[in-house]
């Protein structure tokens, strides 16, 4: 006996429009859940996670809150943005996370090697190469996909762990700050080299939140309005219509990996001149894994991913409020959010497909009668 999915002939729309509130609504019950098997109490819970970091929204006078989320949701969208497309195109990018290091990397360049060149054009120097590196980093699992059919999942992940650990060498090596006082990490940024604030006398939100929403905007346009995101959408749904179509299935690999990389590399240096100034062993608490969430939370649609990054960013400051206000640790805040990717996958599937269970042939069991 065996579990098949046999897929719908019809779908609801209805519940295809509501499938990410359905799957919201799951991961609240389930968080509960999890919350009382931890002794916490789960309204208290879940109201550090969703309500106080909206406390601050309304109050003048504690701003701070709203750009910590601008700062939070600025590399899930970008991230995500990129990875729209590429399961899109069924191409399954998931080593954003690699990306987004090797972006953050190439665009520290130029600030660590060269800290004397104080110019108005290092900056945009940076995000060309964190754009660059990011897009070169992922055109590795393209170039394995099309030349020699390699699983894309398996080369992008385990591309992520070779990007952090040489990030590690590199910090704690040779581009370590000399008068670091042997702390992992560069030297500190130029002024030249950091992304200016958005609102400068109100808190610490930057232009990297503008730089994603530009983007969103973009590939919007783009998926929507332009025949590249027609051929984007037919490959994805029916790679041999696209074929008659006279599309290249290799050629839209290597594009979503590289858009997807570019994206991601532009949020790593984004984050590095940005809030943090400088690169260190640190730079990412998990935004290429948790922009996978958000990308189908937002229904592969880029501006769906500007409200569900801005979500997936409150999760990261109620995180950090819970385990500071009913010592909630950050396992518990990262099983938090892929209980949220597991509903969100589940509704969808469960929306498009039915489960069949399939007893066993009958010249199998004739067989197996006869051995028995």
């Amino acid at each position: 006996m065996r579990i098949e999915l046999v897929r719908r002939p019809q779908h609801s729309a209805l519940f295809s429009a509501l499938s990410p509130f359905i799957a919201l609504g799951l991961t609240l019950i389930a968080g509960a859940i999890m919350f009382s098997l931890l002794g916490k109490n789960p309204l208290e819970a879940l109201y550090y996670y969703f309500i106080d970091p909206l406390t601050g929204i309304w109050d003048p006078s504690n701003r701070w809150q709203l750009h910590e989320l601008a700062i939070k949701a600025a590399p899930l969208i970008l991230i995500a943005v990129g990875l729209s497309v590429c399961y899109l195109s069924n191409n399954w990018n998931i080593g954003a996370e690699g990306q987004f290091i090797a972006g953050a990397i190439a665009g520290s360049f130029i600030p660590v090697v060269f800290p004397g060149f104080h110019s108005w054009i290092v900056l945009p120097l940076m995000l060309i190469l964190g754009m660059a590196g990011g897009a070169a980093y992922g055109a590795i699992p393209a170039f394995f996909k099309v030349r020699f059919n390699t699983n894309e999942i398996l080369t992008s992940l385990m591309l992520v762990y070779v990007a952090q650990l040489f990030n590690d060498w590199l910090v704690r090596g040779i581009w370590r700050n000399p008068e670091g006082m042997s702390f992992p990490g560069t030297i500190r940024f130029s002024e030249y080299a950091i992304l200016p604030q958005v609102w400068p006398d109100a808190g610490r939100a930057h232009w990297g939140f503008v730089l994603a929403l530009i983007a969103a905007v973009v590939v919007w346009f783009m998926l929507s309005k332009t025949l590249k995101g027609f051929e984007v959408k037919v490959l994805g749904q029916s790679p041999r219509a696209g074929r008659f179509a006279g599309f290249s299935s290799g050629r839209m690999v290597f594009f979503a990996f590289l858009l997807s990389g570019a994206l991601a590399g532009l949020a790593g240096i984004s984050e590095v001149a940005g809030p943090i100034e400088h690169l260190n062993e640190k730079i990412s608490i998990g935004y290429g894994f948790t922009a996978i969430i958000v990308a189908f939370l937002g229904r592969l649609n880029p501006l769906g991913i500007v409200a569900a990054g801005i979500i997936l960013a409150l999760t990261y400051l109620g995180g950090e409020s819970a385990q500071i206000a009913i010592g909630v640790s950050d396992k518990a805040v990262r099983a938090f959010q892929g209980m949220l990717l597991f509903f969100v996958l589940a509704c969808d599937t469960l929306i498009h497909y039915r489960i069949r269970i399939v007893g066993a042939p009958a010249a199998k069991a004739g067989e197996a009668a006869q051995n028995a």
